[in-house]
């Protein structure tokens, strides 16, 4: 166990310690005050960022399992966190965040640290986060820890429409055929990515009720899915977006295909528009979904551990959601 001290402070600081249920009006609190100081500090003195949805917490927590970590100091008030995910050979980190008063006092590196060796301890291929592209500090904080610049990742959202059918979605499927379809999902990434796993997220997401698997299929054969959740991301928000977290694709062929189903998930769902969070590396894909009208709306920069590097698909399309 780490314990630190910060000279603006006589309390210490140890951990990590695991991360549960109960902590999330902690975790609400941390995340608020701590973004919130960052937009600040970038010029954005009037935005205040909203506390989470606390099922949207659930399921990071549920998600990161035993990569869930908390930092307290000697009065037992969080002051870090950090959710670390593995995927099979994905590893990530987000959210995470340091209390505005602790920093410079080496906490942060401390939360990065376990977090990467929580990952190389599960042999992680990846490793990775993302970070506002225009925050110089945090661009500097993580390459000072050997995280290295990749590509940006472009959120781009297309408007909820109508379809003559419903979309094909895994939770209108009985219980047996879930247990097929999924195999079929995992079999269906595993051979563009071998060794990413989804397979905990999905069944998550159907247990926790935040959204649903979307279906491709063509002459029988499993040709894309997009994993969605449609539950509001801040507390006591009306819904107003589907955000795909994971999306595979065979080919540029199938993700066409898939993107009108998206779309009128979108409108059963009751939300305006579906968000998807585009690497940057997939060019192709990047275009066709703007020619498909798909709008700009964020940036963000993906950064990976030296030695742990994110490599493109010889075929096929992996849109992986390092974010809640």
């Amino acid at each position: 166990m780490a314990f630190i001290r910060n000279w603006r402070h006589s309390r210490g600081v140890g951990g990590p310690f695991p991360l549960v249920p109960e902590d999330i009006p902690e975790l609400n609190r941390l995340f608020s005050e701590s973004f919130t100081e960052r937009y600040r500090k970038d010029g954005l003195v009037g935005v205040r960022v909203p506390h989470l949805n606390p099922k949207v917490w659930m399921y990071a927590i549920a998600d990161a399992a035993r990569g869930a970590l908390a930092w307290r100091d000697e009065s037992d008030r969080m002051v870090a966190f950090n959710l670390v995910h593995s995927s099979g050979a994905e590893g990530w980190m987000g959210p995470l965040a340091v209390d505005s008063d602790y920093q410079g006092a080496g906490l942060g590196k401390a939360v990065v640290t376990a977090g990467l060796d929580w990952l190389k301890a599960r042999q992680t291929r990846v490793i990775g986060l993302e970070t506002m592209p225009r925050t110089v500090e945090n661009v500097g904080f993580y390459s000072g820890l050997g995280f290295v610049p990749a590509n940006l990742t472009i959120t781009l959202t297309l408007d909820a429409s109508p379809a003559s059918r419903l979309p094909v979605v895994l939770g209108a499927l009985s219980p047996g055929d879930r247990g097929v379809v999924i195999r079929r999902c995992a079999d269906l990434l595993g051979s563009i990515a071998p060794g990413y796993d989804f397979t905990r997220e999905i069944a998550l997401t159907s247990e926790l009720e935040l959204g649903d698997t979307v279906l491709l299929t063509s002459d029988g054969e499993l040709r894309a899915f997009a994993l969605c959740h449609t539950a509001p991301l801040a507390d006591g928000r009306a819904r107003d977006e589907l955000r795909v977290l994971k999306l595979v694709a065979r080919d540029e062929a199938a993700l066409d295909a898939l993107l009108p189903e998206l779309e009128a998930m979108a409108r059963r769902a009751g939300t305006r528009r579906v968000a998807i969070r585009v690497q940057g590396a997939y060019s192709g894909a990047y275009r066709l979904l703007i020619r498909r009208g798909g709008r700009v709306r964020w940036t963000d920069l993906r950064m990976t551990a030296f030695g742990h590097p994110e490599t493109l698909p010889a075929e096929g399309i992996v849109f992986s959601n390092w974010e809640i």
